[in-house]
Parts: structure tokens; sequence; C-alpha cells
């Protein structure tokens, strides 16, 4: 006979951390358990995350995403100052290439006022006071709230604190389907609860569909790779980013500035084939890749959103010169033979609208009675971690 719980969560990343611990905010008798195929929480996204804090300017908005950030970004670093966490307060500097980008920084300008976002489109030499090392044209956007963390420490913290809260934890914990009751099977036996909430990340899709949800959606993984500046911390002193297309969810190679003041350009946004794809053939999975590679191919054939020239320009990445050479264009020097080593690679839980062949850049939540999904958790989604689980508890799991 399995154990009832009031919630069972699917997956130990930062959403579903952050979810368990507003839970507890407003139920501090509720009985939680989180389980997790991984031996630690954060295995994932939440733990290869770059660590910016992102101050929510490049989203429209009537996104979720826009309503959240500001918002998830002050959560977030008032909960790392009351406990103690790093926090490394060094800002944001988009610059511009040309005139048609200086054009696109008042766009961001615009989208983060109407988002409660600090930025402001400054000139050139007030970008190079604050950065002196920056290259732009003629105009900078600059986002002082931007920020970076360690995600590991923040998600070990939130677990200590959902521990002393009486929150359970079962780790090497795999789902392995939905029956009858609210019961799942998994390979340590059956476990049932009033509520399941459903953090899957790159399985999301797939636990979502056992319950009768997400049948429109797939995920789409794409590694993302970033390379660490090994020579110095001194010649890149905030984060710098170029000008993003704002017809993609992806940011181009940048250069972030941990919270240990380090210095990495990237990531790659680069399609893999199997959920998993960290290391060459490691974890691989012939069913993902046969179902991820026929959703590319035929993405890569309709250059759908422009997936066939984003697909071939990231695949390039894998080419040390060329990445590296992307990222000198946003500062007047660096030395590319400081670039000496990879960071360990992420991946992104990208969601992709079979029906429209669009991919979906903002949360998606979907769910009933008995069960919600996070089916779309991406990047700002650590920026938002609070804001977004105040939300999802508040429109979806206890009003459900």
């Amino acid at each position: 006979m399995s154990k009832k719980y009031n919630y069972l969560i699917i997956g130990s990343g930062i959403i579903g951390l952050s979810i368990a611990l507003s839970i507890k905010n407003r139920h501090l008798g509720a009985k939680i358990l989180i389980i997790d195929k991984e031996e630690k929480e954060a295995t994932h996204a939440s733990g290869r995350n770059s660590g910016v804090l992102h101050a929510g300017f490049y989203y429209s908005s009537d996104s979720l995403k826009a309503k959240l950030t500001a918002e998830g970004n002050a959560a977030m670093k008032q909960y790392c100052s009351r406990k103690g966490l790093p926090i490394n307060e060094c800002g944001k500097l988009v610059v511009a290439q040309n005139e048609a980008e200086v054009q696109t920084l008042y766009e961001l300008e615009k989208r983060g006022k109407a988002n409660g976002s600090r930025v402001e489109v400054i000139d050139e030499d007030e970008a190079l006071r604050i950065e002196p090392n920056i290259k732009t044209f003629k105009k900078a956007l600059f986002s002082p709230d931007t920020a970076s963390i360690d995600p590991h420490q923040v998600c070990s913290s939130i677990k200590k604190d959902l521990l002393d809260d009486g929150v359970k934890f079962s780790f090497s914990t795999k789902y392995l389907g939905h029956n009858r009751n609210n019961t799942i099977t998994t390979n340590k036996g059956e476990f049932s609860a009033h509520k399941i909430i459903n953090c899957g990340g790159l399985y999301a899709d797939k636990i979502a569909n056992d319950f009768g949800f997400g049948y429109r959606y797939a995920i789409i993984p794409f590694k993302g790779l970033y390379l660490k500046y090994t020579k110095n911390n001194t010649d890149v002193g905030v984060n710098i980013y170029p000008v993003p297309n704002l017809h993609n969810p992806f940011l181009g190679v940048h250069f972030t500035k941990t919270v240990s003041g380090e210095i990495k350009i990237g990531p790659t946004a680069i399609p893999a084939f199997w959920r998993e794809n960290y290391h060459h053939l490691k974890n691989f999975s012939l069913q993902e890749f046969t179902q991820i590679s026929w959703q590319e191919t035929k993405l890569f054939a309709k250059n759908a959103f422009g997936f066939r020239n984003l697909a071939m320009e990231e695949i390039r990445k894998y080419n040390k010169g060329y990445f590296i050479r992307l990222a000198q264009k946003l500062v007047t020097s660096i030395d590319p033979k400081g670039f000496t080593e990879y960071t360990k690679p992420g991946i992104r839980a990208q969601l992709l609208d079979i029906k429209s062949s669009k991919l979906i850049e903002d949360f998606v939540i979907e769910g009933d009675q008995n069960s919600t999904h996070i089916l779309n958790a991406v990047s700002p989604a650590f920026t938002c971690a609070f804001s977004f689980a105040e939300h999802v508890v508040t429109h979806h799991i206890m009003t459900a």
C-alpha cells in the first residue's frame, strides 16, 4: 500500500524546490514528497545554469515572464542575502553593432520599463565609464539589477529549508508511469498524493502526456556550452550581451561575470538529438533520438522560425575559434588564448508547439484538480523561481 501525501513533486530542480517552499509557506502542515531520478537535487538545468539573475527587459508585456522576472530577481536577491549566499551585483550592458541594433535597444528599454525593470539606454561614453572594455555603436542598454548567484548553493539551501520543514525527498527514484487514484509508479514502488506536480524538466512533456496533458507540445533539447576565461578575472567587469534576435528565445554568445568574479562566454544553442545529450553517446536513447531527430528534420526542411539558419549557425560554434570571435565583437580587447576550458554543458528543455512549428517563448502550465504540469520553464526560470512558484501555487495548485 503506497503512502498518501498532500503533494508529490516530480523533479528537484529550482522550480520543484521553489513550489514546495511556496506550498509550505502557505500550508505548514502539508505532507510533501519530492522525487528525482538523480542522486541529488539540481542535477540538470538548474545546476548547469549560468547563475545570471535577469532583470526582465527582454519579454513582451503580455507574457508571464514579463510579469514575474523583476519580482523574481528581487526575491532571489533577498533570499540570498537572508541566507548569506554570495551575490555579484555586477550589472549588464547590452551593446549594439549598428543603427538597427540601436533601435532594438530602445525597444528593450521600452519593454523593461513596462515590466518594472530598471533599464536605460545610455551613450557610448557613459557605457565606457561602466565597462572600459566594451565595444558598442553609439549607445548601450544598462541594466543595474542584473546580477550573478551560485545556482548550486541556492538549490542546496532551499533543500535544507524544506528538510527542516518536514518535506521528504526520494532520490534515485525514477518516474515510470501514472496509475489510478493519483498514484505513480517508480523504480522504488508506488507513491500517491492528492495533487501531483510535474516539474520534470526535459521529461515534463512525457510525464504530462501520461496524465492527458501537453499533447500539443514536444520538448526539443538545445545544448548550451560555455568557455571559461582563465587568464584573469579583470578584463571584463560586467555581463556584456549582444542585441538579441527578438524572434527567437536565445540571447546569443555573451560575457558572463560569475558570482566568484570569473569570466565565461556562451552559451551555444546547438540542437541536441536526445534529452541528455551532454557528452558524445552518454545517456543515448534510440527512442528519443528517433523522435527528436524527426521533429528537427521537419523544422529544418520548413526552416520554421529560421531553424535551419539557427542550426547551421549554432553548429559552427563547435569551432572554438569561431565561438571566441563572436565574443570578441563585444569588447575592445580580450586574449583569445585565455579561453582554455569548457564548463559543464547544459541542456535547455525548449518547448515546441507541434501544430504551429514554433518555439514557445513563455512559461506553459497545464493541469486539473489532480495534477499540475510545468511544461516550459526555460530562462529566466531560475531568476523567476520564487515569483513563478507563487503564481503556480496561487493559480494552479491551491485553487484547482
